[in-house]
């Protein structure tokens, strides 16, 4: 680690192979948490390049416990965090909308590190049991169209490092990688990113790992489609900045998105737009970033389309029956 320390304080960039086994080192306990800690300390004074990335993806993945669906076209809907927003669960609340909407969804998630809530607090919030049982993960799937992949569970990378990433408090490139290390490998994703560099660096991963995606960022900073200012949107074919009015949607204030002060706050606000009782700019976020997973899934359909088939799913109570099916099978 020395080694590679000095190289990274001297500018130098690692090869994809270096950043494979340097993950691995990680991941078997070679390294103190003082080593780790000035590794990530190194990551947020430069850029990662695509090839440290891909490095450090592949050695996750390697490590694993995978999990197969089969032929499945399951979509994955995540935000790297660390955009210092504190938002509630925007994009977990949207994967039950997609999946209430008839697609299917594999959610992979971890607690909060830069955030109070993670996608992984909100569903301890409503009574579910991680788990790496693959029949329950397949049962989830089959009943209710969605299934939640805790991450220390399946990367053990990702569990070496998370009282290092917690003691922190501020983001990691492990914040980078942890989209990309869906143990289901899915291969269509939605993800939002905090900055314009990231949105950039994880369309080229995409491009080189051959997954459809949709790559977000809202230009004032969000991790998501915030609907609080416009917002740029990749996909494989296009680019393209939107508005709120473009959607025929009213433009949300900070507000609006506040997660709250606790992981208890956070879960009452997730459960209030599937009830469909939150406020019209909580629901309108949550919808729209429903509407481009649903895009990313079917590149054919007008966002317009989308849009309705979203707003459909969460009025007509489906995301939330879906909500209440995901809770009973997996407590």
């Amino acid at each position: 680690m020395k080694e590679i320390l000095y190289r990274l304080f001297e500018h130098q960039y690692l090869n994809r192979e270096d950043a494979l086994g340097l993950l691995k080192d990680i991941a078997e306990g070679k390294y103190n948490e003082a080593q780790i800690s000035a590794l990530m300390t190194v990551f947020l004074m430069r850029s990662i390049s695509v090839d440290e990335l891909l490095g450090f993806r592949e050695a996750l993945l390697e490590m694993s416990l995978m999990v197969d669906f089969g032929d499945i076209p399951f979509i994955d809907i995540v935000g790297t965090g660390g955009d210092g927003k504190n938002t509630f669960n925007i994009s977990t609340a949207a994967c039950f909308l997609v999946a209430g909407a008839g697609y299917q969804v594999v959610k992979h998630g971890n607690y909060g590190a830069s955030t109070i809530s993670g996608a992984s607090n909100v569903m301890e919030q409503l009574g579910i049991r991680f788990t790496t049982d693959i029949d329950r993960l397949y049962k989830s799937m089959d009943l209710c169209g969605i299934a939640y992949l805790h991450a220390p569970l399946f990367n053990p990378a990702l569990k070496a490092v998370a009282s290092v990433r917690k003691n922190l408090g501020i983001r990691t490139f492990f914040n980078v990688l942890g989209p990309l290390v869906n143990p289901a490998r899915p291969k269509f994703q939605l993800l939002g990113v905090y900055s314009l560099s990231m949105f950039r660096l994880y369309s080229y991963v995409y491009e080189a790992s051959g997954i459809r995606f949709g790559v977000v960022h809202s230009l004032d900073g969000y991790d998501e489609i915030s609907l609080t200012d416009d917002f740029k949107i990749a996909l494989p074919e296009r680019e393209k900045i939107y508005s709120p009015e473009m959607l025929n949607m009213e433009r949300c204030t900070p507000t609006d998105l506040y997660g709250g002060d606790s992981p208890e706050q956070s879960a009452q606000i997730f459960r209030s737009v599937m009830a469909r009782t939150a406020s019209k700019g909580q629901m309108n976020s949550v919808i729209a970033n429903a509407a481009f997973a649903i895009q990313v899934l079917c590149p054919e359909k007008k966002i317009a389309t989308c849009i309705e088939e979203a707003t459909e799913s969460l009025m007509s109570g489906k995301a939330l029956g879906v909500l209440k099916k995901f809770v009973e099978v997996n407590q």
